[in-house]
């Protein structure tokens, strides 16, 4: 006689049989047959290792209904970015405007003139659909674009210095999120790095000191995500491009970031732009579009003519090239540049860096009844004064007077507290994301848009 647990096991039905359930074959029409007898696979091989399993049909149809559900839900979900850092890297950086998605639904679902030349029913360039507006936005003669700025590095480097040196000063070989290392990307791109100078203090004549036969370039590295202060000298563009131009090399600028405005203009501080560089000397100058630009992700090259074609012959090109979505939002981006005075209302990083702290601080206000109602009696929220960051590889050091909710909670462990309302936040149906800060769940309201959405799904937070 078989004992309870072995009877049980042999109770537990087939898969077929299961397969064969009316609700079952609901499942399979809605997932497809692979995910539910997986699923259904995966229920039975529960219970067979369990000491005394009995088989529960209601159990059953809910196990495999949540947990398709939840296999066949989409990974990559919009968030609300309450982070105080506009351009987070985690985040996606740039939020893109209107103009830009509507762009990519257009080419994304049917042919596009990606490279098609419709005038001369032939072949075309790719990078003929950003150039025209980089160049009118730059001074540059010629464009190129690549999939992020450490490929646009890589790309130029490898073209212009292949088994070469190339000059750059050690306070400008920098180390950012990724570990993205700058001398990592020459050493790949097939050239020497030569160091120049000290972290602190280099001079013209370190350059010109370590020009020798094997140079193929002078560099000069923004260094946008951190600063060297006190005892300092760096060499201005304008001197290194001399320098390079009176020894036949070219003069290479990566802004890394990279904006196409002054940013001063609208009360920022100022950030390097292209056309400066340009203006300064460079031949060629390299820079992100998920940045403060406010487009996709992408690596930007602009320059002379004759280095962007050598650029554009390189077999690697092909590898770090864009696709047609990428190209469409970024045209649409950087056509919002031709009118600069509507710029800071069409551009979403635009805009976020611009409120005016009082505004900030008057939707704070707002908000603080919402939340503090879904809070109940297990937190309480105030609103408070912070400082907001352009971004986490862009300008990191310069801040933004803002400000938030803290929130916190009433017992001694306030620190395990607020990483549990932070976690809460993000179990909502668009996930809040903040930051755990003083032992308080903080929230900076800089970047949020759509207030309304927000508040709507409060009454679903969980505590």
């Amino acid at each position: 006689m078989l004992n309870p647990a072995a009877a049980a096991r042999r109770a537990i039905p087939s898969v077929d049989r299961l397969l064969n359930d009316s609700r079952v074959a609901a499942l399979v029409s809605e997932y497809g047959r692979p995910l539910v007898l997986e699923t259904v696979r995966a229920f039975l091989d529960a219970m067979r290792a369990e000491s005394a399993p009995a088989f529960d049909d209601s159990q059953f149809i809910e196990y495999c209904t949540r947990e398709l559900a939840k296999l066949t839900r989409l990974s990559l979900k919009p968030v609300i970015n309450l982070t105080g850092t506009v351009l987070h890297t985690n985040l996606g950086r740039a939020v893109m405007p209107k103009c830009a998605a509507e762009a990519v639904m257009r080419v994304m679902t049917q042919p596009a003139n990606v490279e098609f030349d419709l005038e001369g029913a032939a072949r075309g360039e790719r990078d003929s659909h950003i150039e025209r507006w980089l160049t009118r936005l730059t001074g540059a003669e010629a464009a190129i674009v690549v999939n992020n700025n450490a490929a646009a590095v890589y790309l130029v480097l490898n073209t212009l210095g292949m088994k070469k040196e190339v000059l750059v000063s050690r306070g400008e070989l920098i180390e950012i999120g990724g570990a993205f290392r700058i001398p990592d990307i020459m050493s790949r791109s097939g050239c020497r790095l030569r160091e120049v100078g000290t972290t602190n203090r280099t001079h013209l004549k370190d350059y010109a000191e370590a020009l020798g036969p094997r140079a193929g370039a002078i560099m000069k590295v923004h260094t946008s995500n951190y600063v060297i202060q006190g005892f300092t000298a760096s060499v201005p563009e304008a001197a290194l491009a001399t320098l390079a131009h009176d020894n036949a090399l070219p003069f290479i600028v990566d802004l890394g970031s990279g904006m196409l405005v002054n940013l001063e203009d609208y009360g920022l501080p100022h950030e390097p732009t292209p056309r400066e560089a340009l203006a300064n000397g460079a031949d060629l100058v390299t820079f992100s579009g998920d940045k403060l630009l406010g487009g996709p992700q992408a690596g930007l090259i602009v320059g002379r003519r004759e280095l962007i074609a050598r650029i554009r012959k390189n077999p690697m090109k092909r590898a770090l090239r864009v696709d047609k979505m990428t190209l469409a939002a970024l045209e649409a981006v950087l056509q919002l540049y031709s009118n600069p005075t509507r710029l800071k209302d069409e551009l979403p990083t635009l805009r976020a860096l611009t409120r005016a702290p009082a505004d900030i601080e008057s939707q704070a206000q707002r908000l603080l009844p919402a939340i503090a109602a879904a809070l109940g009696d297990k937190a309480t929220a105030r609103v408070v004064e912070c400082a907001s960051q352009i971004g986490s590889g862009s300008l990191p050091v310069d801040s933004l007077p803002s400000a938030g909710i803290a929130i916190e909670g009433s017992g001694k462990n306030k620190s395990s507290a607020a990483q549990r309302f932070a976690a809460a936040f993000r179990a909502l149906p668009v996930p809040v994301i903040g930051r755990v800060r003083d032992a308080a769940f903080m929230i900076d309201l800089r970047c949020l848009d759509d207030e309304a959405a927000f508040v709507a799904q409060l009454n679903e937070l969980k505590l």
